[in-house]
C-alpha cells in the first residue's frame, strides 16, 4: 500500500535504491563469499596412497667407471595414482654393495636419488622398496673400467 500511495520519483528513487543495494549484495557474494568456499571445497589433502604402478624408477646417470669413486645416479618417485609425488615415504635401492644411502626418505615431489660406486666391473640389477612393499620395476647399472 505504501508504494501505491507514493508518487513516480519516489517508487524511482526505491527502485533504484533497491537496485544498487542488490548489486551490492552480488559484488559481495561473487567477490568475497563465493570464491572462500569454492576454495575450501575444492582443496585436496596431500596423498598418501602410494600407487606402485604410477611410482618411477629413473636411471640419471647408469654407466661409470669401475674406480670406487665414479658413481651411478637412481632417482626413485614415490607416487600417487594421479600421478602427484608423495612426501615422508621410506625408499630403500638393493642389489649393490657400494648404495649410498641404502635409505632415502622422499622429498616434497617424491624423490628419492641413491649414489652407486663399485670397484669392480660389473652390471648390478637394482631393485626398490617403498615403505617395505618392493617395486615393480628394476634398473641396470654398469660399471666398466
Amino acid at each position: 500500500m505504501l508504494i501505491l500511495s507514493m508518487n513516480n520519483n519516489n517508487r524511482l528513487y526505491l527502485i533504484l535504491i533497491g537496485s544498487i543495494v542488490g548489486l551490492a549484495l552480488i559484488y559481495v557474494l561473487a567477490s568475497q563469499v563465493i570464491p572462500k568456499t569454492l576454495v575450501t571445497f575444492t582443496k585436496a589433502a596431500p596423498s598418501s596412497k602410494i600407487s606402485l604402478g604410477e611410482s618411477l624408477m629413473l636411471g640419471e646417470k647408469i654407466l661409470a667407471r669401475a674406480d670406487g669413486t665414479d658413481k651411478c645416479k637412481v632417482n626413485i618417485y614415490v607416487l600417487d595414482g594421479t600421478g602427484k609425488g608423495i612426501v615422508g615415504k621410506r625408499v630403500a635401492l638393493e642389489g649393490a654393495e657400494g648404495i649410498d644411502p641404502k635409505e632415502v626418505v622422499s622429498n616434497s615431489e617424491g624423490k628419492a636419488a641413491f649414489s652407486i660406486s663399485s670397484n669392480i666391473e660389473k652390471q648390478y640389477d637394482l631393485t626398490a622398496k617403498i615403505e617395505g612393499v618392493e617395486l615393480t620395476k628394476s634398473i641396470k647399472v654398469t660399471f666398466r673400467n
